[in-house]
Protein backbone atom coordinates (compact mmCIF):
# COMPACT_ATOMS: atom_id res chain seq x y z
CA UNK A 1 0.00 0.00 0.00
CA UNK A 2 3.04 2.46 0.69
CA UNK A 3 5.41 1.42 -1.88
CA UNK A 4 2.99 3.30 -5.05
CA UNK A 5 3.41 6.20 -2.37
CA UNK A 6 6.93 6.61 -2.11
CA UNK A 7 7.67 5.66 -5.58
CA UNK A 8 5.39 8.53 -6.74
CA UNK A 9 7.09 11.16 -4.25
CA UNK A 10 10.21 9.85 -4.89
CA UNK A 11 9.82 10.77 -9.14
CA UNK A 12 8.31 13.77 -7.64
CA UNK A 13 11.41 14.80 -5.38
CA UNK A 14 13.49 14.88 -8.87
CA UNK A 15 16.41 13.70 -7.18
CA UNK A 16 16.38 15.75 -3.62
CA UNK A 17 15.98 12.34 -1.83
CA UNK A 18 16.52 8.85 -3.47
CA UNK A 19 14.17 5.85 -2.00
CA UNK A 20 15.85 2.68 -1.24
CA UNK A 21 13.58 -0.57 -0.55
CA UNK A 22 15.11 -3.45 1.74
CA UNK A 23 13.92 -7.35 1.40
CA UNK A 24 14.04 -7.84 5.32
CA UNK A 25 13.35 -11.64 4.86
CA UNK A 26 16.41 -11.45 2.54
CA UNK A 27 18.57 -8.97 4.58
CA UNK A 28 17.54 -10.20 8.03
CA UNK A 29 21.00 -8.75 9.63
CA UNK A 30 19.69 -5.13 8.54
CA UNK A 31 16.63 -5.66 10.63
CA UNK A 32 17.94 -6.31 13.46
CA UNK A 33 20.62 -3.65 13.46
CA UNK A 34 17.96 -0.58 12.52
CA UNK A 35 15.41 -2.41 14.94
CA UNK A 36 12.55 -3.08 12.28
CA UNK A 37 10.25 -4.40 14.03
CA UNK A 38 6.98 -3.47 11.55
CA UNK A 39 6.35 -3.67 8.27
CA UNK A 40 6.81 -1.08 6.17
CA UNK A 41 9.29 0.78 8.27
CA UNK A 42 10.55 3.85 6.69
CA UNK A 43 13.56 5.41 7.57
CA UNK A 44 14.93 8.53 6.34
CA UNK A 45 19.06 8.41 6.47
CA UNK A 46 21.27 11.96 6.44
CA UNK A 47 25.16 11.20 6.02
CA UNK A 48 24.72 7.81 6.89
CA UNK A 49 22.77 8.14 10.16
CA UNK A 50 18.76 7.55 10.74
CA UNK A 51 17.06 11.01 11.21
CA UNK A 52 13.83 10.19 11.28
CA UNK A 53 11.22 6.87 10.87
CA UNK A 54 8.03 5.68 10.90
CA UNK A 55 6.40 2.91 10.90
CA UNK A 56 3.36 1.44 8.75
CA UNK A 57 0.76 3.25 5.91
CA UNK A 58 0.60 6.90 5.85
CA UNK A 59 -1.75 8.65 2.80
CA UNK A 60 0.04 10.38 0.26
CA UNK A 61 -0.20 13.59 1.60
CA UNK A 62 1.04 12.64 5.10
CA UNK A 63 3.93 11.05 4.08
CA UNK A 64 4.41 14.43 1.75
CA UNK A 65 3.71 16.43 5.08
CA UNK A 66 6.31 14.21 6.87
CA UNK A 67 9.28 14.44 3.67
CA UNK A 68 8.59 18.52 3.69
CA UNK A 69 9.38 18.60 7.30
CA UNK A 70 12.52 16.05 7.85
CA UNK A 71 14.08 17.27 4.21
CA UNK A 72 15.62 20.84 4.33
CA UNK A 73 14.55 23.17 0.92
CA UNK A 74 17.41 25.05 -0.36
CA UNK A 75 16.79 28.09 1.39
CA UNK A 76 17.80 25.80 4.91
CA UNK A 77 20.65 24.69 3.49
CA UNK A 78 21.70 28.13 2.57
CA UNK A 79 20.95 29.44 5.60
CA UNK A 80 22.68 26.91 7.72
CA UNK A 81 25.93 28.10 5.55
CA UNK A 82 25.19 31.46 6.22
CA UNK A 83 25.69 31.10 9.81
CA UNK A 84 28.45 29.21 9.50
CA UNK A 85 30.40 31.95 7.72
CA UNK A 86 28.82 34.26 10.88
CA UNK A 87 30.60 31.62 13.07
CA UNK A 88 33.90 31.48 10.96
CA UNK A 89 34.14 35.65 11.11
CA UNK A 90 33.45 35.81 7.54
CA UNK A 91 30.22 37.81 7.29
CA UNK A 92 30.77 39.71 3.75
CA UNK A 93 30.22 36.11 2.70
CA UNK A 94 27.66 35.62 4.08
CA UNK A 95 25.70 38.68 3.27
CA UNK A 96 26.04 37.80 -0.29
CA UNK A 97 24.80 34.45 -0.25
CA UNK A 98 21.76 35.94 2.07
CA UNK A 99 21.09 38.52 -0.63
CA UNK A 100 21.26 35.38 -3.38
CA UNK A 101 18.35 34.31 -1.41
CA UNK A 102 16.37 37.25 -2.43
CA UNK A 103 13.06 37.49 -0.33
CA UNK A 104 13.08 34.38 1.69
CA UNK A 105 11.58 35.86 5.36
CA UNK A 106 14.46 33.97 7.25
CA UNK A 107 17.42 35.10 5.15
CA UNK A 108 16.11 38.85 4.98
CA UNK A 109 15.95 38.69 8.79
CA UNK A 110 19.50 37.47 9.26
CA UNK A 111 20.62 39.76 6.70
CA UNK A 112 18.88 42.65 8.64
CA UNK A 113 20.97 41.69 11.78
CA UNK A 114 24.32 41.85 9.77
CA UNK A 115 23.55 45.10 7.61
CA UNK A 116 21.91 47.31 10.44
CA UNK A 117 25.40 49.39 12.07
CA UNK A 118 26.03 50.43 8.53
CA UNK A 119 22.48 50.39 6.52
CA UNK A 120 19.90 50.99 9.53
CA UNK A 121 17.01 51.79 6.86
CA UNK A 122 17.35 48.90 5.11
CA UNK A 123 17.50 46.15 7.85
CA UNK A 124 14.49 48.01 8.75
CA UNK A 125 12.98 47.66 5.44
CA UNK A 126 14.24 43.65 5.65
CA UNK A 127 12.53 43.08 9.01
CA UNK A 128 9.36 44.54 7.50
CA UNK A 129 9.83 42.12 4.57
CA UNK A 130 10.25 39.23 7.18
CA UNK A 131 6.45 39.56 8.66
CA UNK A 132 5.48 36.32 7.87
CA UNK A 133 8.18 35.04 10.11
CA UNK A 134 6.83 32.90 13.59
CA UNK A 135 7.95 33.76 17.55
CA UNK A 136 10.63 32.16 17.29
CA UNK A 137 13.11 34.62 15.59
CA UNK A 138 10.68 37.86 17.35
CA UNK A 139 13.93 38.31 19.64
CA UNK A 140 15.94 38.78 16.80
CA UNK A 141 13.16 41.01 14.92
CA UNK A 142 13.03 43.53 18.03
CA UNK A 143 17.03 43.95 18.70
CA UNK A 144 17.05 44.92 14.54
CA UNK A 145 14.47 47.39 15.29
CA UNK A 146 15.54 48.64 18.47
CA UNK A 147 19.16 49.47 16.97
CA UNK A 148 18.16 50.26 13.88
CA UNK A 149 15.87 52.91 15.48
CA UNK A 150 18.27 54.55 17.80
CA UNK A 151 20.55 54.96 14.78
CA UNK A 152 18.19 56.76 12.45
CA UNK A 153 15.75 58.01 14.74
CA UNK A 154 15.92 61.21 17.14
CA UNK A 155 15.95 59.48 20.07
CA UNK A 156 17.65 62.57 21.83
CA UNK A 157 14.64 65.11 21.14
CA UNK A 158 12.58 62.41 23.54
CA UNK A 159 15.19 61.57 25.99
CA UNK A 160 14.02 62.48 29.61
CA UNK A 161 15.92 64.77 32.00
CA UNK A 162 18.19 62.85 34.31
CA UNK A 163 21.41 61.34 35.50
CA UNK A 164 21.94 59.32 32.23
CA UNK A 165 20.74 61.67 29.77
CA UNK A 166 24.72 63.14 28.42
CA UNK A 167 25.46 59.05 28.27
CA UNK A 168 22.87 58.08 26.53
CA UNK A 169 22.84 61.06 24.06
CA UNK A 170 26.82 59.71 23.67
CA UNK A 171 25.70 56.20 23.43
CA UNK A 172 23.89 56.93 20.14
CA UNK A 173 26.38 59.33 18.81
CA UNK A 174 28.92 56.53 19.32
CA UNK A 175 26.54 53.59 17.90
CA UNK A 176 25.74 56.10 14.65
CA UNK A 177 29.81 56.13 14.27
CA UNK A 178 30.12 52.65 14.39
CA UNK A 179 32.19 52.43 17.68
CA UNK A 180 29.96 49.35 19.39
CA UNK A 181 32.61 49.00 22.06
CA UNK A 182 32.26 52.39 23.13
CA UNK A 183 28.41 52.09 22.71
CA UNK A 184 27.90 49.41 25.26
CA UNK A 185 30.99 50.52 27.55
CA UNK A 186 28.61 53.98 27.94
CA UNK A 187 25.67 52.07 28.48
CA UNK A 188 27.40 50.46 31.57
CA UNK A 189 27.93 53.86 32.48
CA UNK A 190 24.14 54.83 32.61
CA UNK A 191 23.38 51.31 34.42
CA UNK A 192 26.08 53.00 37.33
CA UNK A 193 24.35 56.16 37.39
CA UNK A 194 20.50 55.56 37.05
CA UNK A 195 19.74 51.82 35.91
CA UNK A 196 16.25 52.52 34.95
CA UNK A 197 16.82 55.81 32.56
CA UNK A 198 14.70 56.54 29.71
CA UNK A 199 12.20 53.18 30.77
CA UNK A 200 15.24 51.23 30.84
CA UNK A 201 17.01 52.17 27.98
CA UNK A 202 20.15 51.38 28.51
CA UNK A 203 19.84 47.69 29.13
CA UNK A 204 17.14 47.62 25.83
CA UNK A 205 20.25 48.75 23.68
CA UNK A 206 22.90 47.10 25.59
CA UNK A 207 20.86 43.54 25.02
CA UNK A 208 19.65 44.31 21.53
CA UNK A 209 23.44 45.15 20.29
CA UNK A 210 24.33 41.50 22.12
CA UNK A 211 21.68 40.05 20.29
CA UNK A 212 22.85 40.84 17.23
CA UNK A 213 26.47 40.90 17.46
CA UNK A 214 26.43 36.97 18.65
CA UNK A 215 28.51 35.24 21.11
CA UNK A 216 31.52 34.80 19.75
CA UNK A 217 31.83 38.46 18.75
CA UNK A 218 34.85 40.14 20.96
CA UNK A 219 32.93 42.85 22.29
CA UNK A 220 30.11 40.53 23.80
CA UNK A 221 32.98 38.05 25.10
CA UNK A 222 35.01 41.02 26.90
CA UNK A 223 31.31 43.19 28.21
CA UNK A 224 28.23 40.69 28.26
CA UNK A 225 29.24 39.21 31.92
CA UNK A 226 29.89 43.06 33.14
CA UNK A 227 26.91 44.57 31.81
CA UNK A 228 24.61 41.79 32.96
CA UNK A 229 26.10 42.25 36.58
CA UNK A 230 24.80 45.94 36.13
CA UNK A 231 21.19 45.04 35.98
CA UNK A 232 21.10 43.44 39.16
Amino acid sequence: MLSPTLEKLATEADGKWSLVTVNTDEHQDLSMSYQVRGIPAVKLFSEGKVVAEFTGAMPEYAVKQWLDQQIPSDADKSLAVARALIAEGRVADAVELLESLGSDPEASLLLASLVVLDDPERALALVASSAQIDGTVERIRAAVETVASAIVGSAEVDLPDGPGRADYEQAIRKLRNGDVRGTVETLMNILIKDRYYGDDAARKLGVALFTLLGETHPVTRELRRTFDMYLY
